[in-house]
């Protein structure tokens, strides 16, 4: 596995990070009941003798620019070893569930200047995820669904030029959704239950190097 001894994970996102964490960080047993809680427990399980520190900083509703607003605080200031991000969701959908309010959308251009922005800043951390914003929808016609599979291309491509690594979350969705129907997932195809966040946790832990 990638990340070592006595190092430092944080996670930063929205509302599919945050997941009911503590504030002002979520840590220990103020992680959430989502992918960010799966993933410390597994890693806990499995490497107890790396003592992996694993933060989150999600919040529910951000998009790309909210992130800009708290980098500071939310992530440089708490100095990770390795940073996983995963915006865009909300980028999207506002687009969709808001679309005479122009002001809450962010377009492709402005949220890849806006991200790439952020992670040229300073960086205290040694390892970076990227993963990719997703619908769970299998539908490829499907209006959202496009595209949010074109901002998840936009990711792929900041991480390759950054050297980041990239979970491709919309894929490990997809695999799933070939026997299993959206609604039994997700009811607003955004937010899951268990069973989407373990496919979340797994796909971020593959990407790792995660020896199951």
């Amino acid at each position: 596995m990638k990340i070592g001894q006595n190092e430092t994970l944080l996670f930063i996102g929205d509302s599919i990070t945050d997941c009911g964490r503590a504030r002002p960080v979520g840590r220990g047993n103020g992680l959430g009941n989502g992918y960010v809680n799966m993933v410390n427990a597994l890693l806990t399980a499995r490497y107890p003798e790396r003592r992996v520190r694993v933060l989150n900083t999600g919040i529910g509703g951000n998009t790309v620019l909210h992130l800009e607003q708290r980098w500071q605080a939310d992530v440089l200031d708490l100095r990770p070893t390795w940073l996983s991000v995963m915006i865009g969701i909300n980028d999207v959908w506002r687009q969709f569930d808001n679309p005479l309010e122009p002001d809450m959308h962010v377009l492709p251009h402005l949220y890849e200047t806006t991200l790439r922005k952020l992670l040229t800043q300073a960086q205290p951390w040694k390892g970076l995820v990227l993963m990719a914003p997703y619908f769970i929808e299998s539908s490829l016609d499907d209006d959202m669904r496009q595209m949010m599979d074109r901002y998840g291309q936009l990711v792929k491509r900041i991480a390759e030029s950054t050297g980041a690594i990239f979970v491709d979350t919309q894929a490990a969705f997809d695999k799933v959704l070939g026997n299993v129907p959206s609604e039994a997932i997700a009811g607003d195809r955004v937010h899951p239950g268990a069973v989407g966040h373990m496919i979340i946790a797994r796909a971020f832990l593959d990407a790792i190097g995660f020896e199951w």
